[in-house]
């Protein structure tokens, strides 16, 4: 009550009126309170303008007293604890006004004019405050950050917009001008005009579009029997009539459509390709008897169009979304019946991605980045012998290797490397492989390939490490000031740790995405889907309240040979908007003191895409003009965006040693396919505005 006193003196206010109007068990319907308390266009017409304020303190029936005790202490204590009391009550008292008024605008503009619906809600009455505090919550949504903000208000759109098709009352109105006008109110109460600003949808937004899109027709399936024949799409049948057609008929199919819809959007969420094909398979047949039937309608006479016209338009939203953001669902099924042997470009499936792994783990290899080659986006070259693996992906013609040959010794690696050349050039596409060690460089020169530096890695041995030192200034700082704050590493497999800490840092990556003026980045650079791996270490930054300040991730090194890890290969480093300023230094730090304790040799800080200090070991008979300056370009591009150049000077703080990684290829002929398919690899969701804004500002 202290915390948030509007809330508690709105809850104690309505349920002292409840009992003292008797409300709370006598209905107000049909009672001479009625006509005083609950406001509408009869209301307003009969000159009770005081109801538009006091009947937010009422309810209709008993019953209603419910969600509107748990709406207002839910969302209005959210408005409150986000706005403080004084916003809070303005958006309260305007949201509400702006929709009773708003409402009964609406209805005597639209009344008498055939429409059956609005006619219909002019003679109704309503109270309660469910649109003043729904509309206080779309407000409240301002302060929250990406990716919440979109997510609460997508919540209170998609729960106002179903509501009103489906039920239609008056209260469903209001919710939609409240919860409208609160969304525009909201940056005036935080001091700022609203904007409307659109970014490049990434991977996860098409997955989580997709995803909504079959809840939401599974929840609509839920409310189809209770949808209103006055509704603002009536149809022929009454509600009972559809209620007891359910019941007698249609209960099966509607539970197995619900079913089928829940399936495939947990299957979209994850990105599976079975899923995005089912989904699109049974959206265009719908979509097919949608319109034959329409099209009979309209022959007949039939009513009931504006409702099968709307779900015309929904099916064709959603198939949009899948077809558009088509890119985002790649990751295999668990089945091999999808997958065609042989074609190199056909889809990999789970257990291909299993069998990588146990390969890497059994038989390890010199690239300590390996770990990228099991991602579920990867495809696999696998020879007949089995003796190990390249991990590939195929862009504009051209099959990109991941990291070096995965064998267990230099002369398997050597002609995998040759294998996995001859299977991509018989299929017509060029092949290349990109961040390999001086190893696999050298291997590729033997077969008369080129070798063109790309990044460097940034090593750590881990058995003379000690943080002494004037150079080991900034890691000692990091070390003290979090051992002050009572800051402490917590060390693990992300999945098995609390979901508090998961939800963390979901929101922390999320936010780091939104902030970026383009798309999320592939191809080496991992995020929090692939640090869910159970074998991925997951270090994060957490003080005495649980709250995380900083997250990063450590792929497992299997040096060549096999075993057990030999050292572990930073990824993910994302850090909390104001949070913790040494969090980086500290995680890593404390990574490196954790895994040299367990007996680990070497640690690697990665490597950062195309930023490099030296020429390294180049093929010196290369031109490399072309790719070259388009890899500069590219790196001085992105540098706003991603930071490549400052994240390889940050790493110069922990006194790593550098190695360089090589894009090797067959032929400079081939410099500029292999340059954009390199590009579609690490921007696979960029489109055109993407390449113009790097154009832009690489030429400034």
């Amino acid at each position: 009550m202290r915390r948030l006193p509007l809330t508690s003196a709105l809850v104690v206010l309505i349920l002292t009126l409840s009992v003292v109007s008797r409300a709370l068990w006598d209905p107000l319907l049909g009672r001479p309170l009625h006509a005083s308390v609950t406001y509408g266009l009869p209301a307003l017409e009969d000159g009770s303008w005081w109801t538009v304020v006091v009947g937010a303190f009422f309810a209709v029936k008993p019953y209603q007293y419910v969600p509107i005790l748990l709406g207002l202490v839910a969302f209005g204590g959210f408005a409150e604890w986000r706005l403080g009391t004084r916003r809070t009550a303005i958006a309260l008292l305007s949201c509400h006004v702006v929709a009773v008024l708003g409402t009964a605008g609406l209805l005597w503009l639209t009344r008498h004019h055939g429409y059956v619906w609005t006619t219909g809600l002019a003679r109704v009455r309503d109270a309660g405050p469910s649109a003043a505090f729904l509309g206080a919550a779309a407000a409240a949504s301002v302060t929250l950050s990406p990716p919440w903000r979109g997510r609460l208000r997508t919540l209170l759109v998609a729960y106002v917009v179903l509501f009103v098709i489906h039920m239609g009352s008056l209260a469903d109105v209001e919710h939609v001008v409240g919860v409208a006008f609160g969304l525009w109110l909201g940056p005036y109460l935080v001091g700022r005009s609203p904007s409307f600003t659109t970014r490049q949808l990434t991977r996860r937004d098409f997955r989580l579009l997709a995803c909504a899109f079959f809840v939401v027709a599974a929840f609509e399936v839920i409310l189809h029997p209770f949808t209103h024949a006055e509704g603002p799409f009536a149809v022929t049948m009454s509600a009972q009539a559809r209620a007891k057609e359910l019941a007698d008929a249609g209960l099966v199919f509607g539970l197995v459509q619900v079913v089928l819809w829940v399936w495939l959007a947990r299957s979209l969420y994850k990105g599976r390709r079975r899923a995005w094909r089912w989904a699109v398979a049974l959206l265009v047949a719908v979509l097919a008897v949608q319109v034959a039937n329409y099209g009979w309608m309209v022959v007949v006479g039939e009513p009931g169009l504006l409702a099968a016209g709307w779900d015309i338009f929904g099916n064709c939203v959603g198939l949009s979304v899948l077809l558009v953001g088509r890119h985002a669902f790649r990751n295999p099924s668990p089945r091999r019946a999808r997958r065609t042997s042989g074609s190199l470009v056909a889809p990999a499936d789970d257990d291909q991605r299993t069998r990588a792994t146990a390969m890497l783990e059994e038989h390890g290899t010199v690239n300590r980045l390996a770990w990228m080659t099991t991602w579920p986006e990867n495809r696999w070259f696998v020879p007949a012998t089995q003796r190990g693996y390249v991990a590939y992906r195929v862009h504009t013609g051209v099959a990109i290797g991941l990291c070096d040959p995965v064998a267990a010794t230099e002369v398997e690696r050597s002609s995998l490397l040759a294998e996995f050349a001859d299977a991509v050039h018989g299929q017509g596409l060029v092949p290349c492989l990109f961040t390999v060690t001086q190893e696999a460089s050298q291997h590729a020169r033997a077969l008369g390939w080129h070798s063109l530096q790309v990044a460097e890695e940034a090593c750590i041995g881990l058995a003379t490490l000690d943080f002494v030192g004037k150079a080991w200034q900034d890691v000692r700082t990091a070390l003290n000031q979090a051992a002050r704050l009572g800051v402490h590493l917590r060390l693990g497999a992300l999945a098995d740790m609390p979901r508090g800490l998961q939800l963390q840092v979901k929101a922390i990556s999320s936010d780091w995405v939104e902030d970026k003026g383009l798309p999320e980045m592939g191809f080496t650079l991992g995020g929090v889907d692939e640090a869910l791996d159970p074998r991925v270490r997951v270090g994060l930054a957490v003080d005495p309240d649980m709250t995380v300040h900083g997250v990063t991730s450590w792929m497992p090194f299997h040096a060549s040979g096999g075993g057990e890890p030999a050292g572990w290969t930073l990824d993910v480093m994302r850090r909390l908007p104001g949070g913790f300023r040494y969090s980086m230094e500290f995680l890593i730090a404390s990574a490196c003191l954790a895994f040299r304790d367990e007996g680990c040799s070497v640690v690697s800080l990665s490597g950062a895409p195309l930023a490099r200090s030296n020429d390294g070991d180049d093929d010196a008979s290369l031109d490399r003009g072309t790719l070259d300056a388009f890899l500069d370009r590219l790196g001085a591009s992105l540098e706003p965006y991603y930071g490549f150049r400052s994240l390889h000077a940050f790493k110069s703080k922990f006194q790593p040693q550098h190695e360089p990684l090589y894009l090797v290829f067959p032929d400079e002929a081939a410099l500029p396919r292999i340059g954009l398919a390199l590009s579609r690899a690490y921007l696979p969701e960029a489109g055109v505005r993407d390449l113009v804004t790097l154009a832009r500002s690489g030429h400034r």
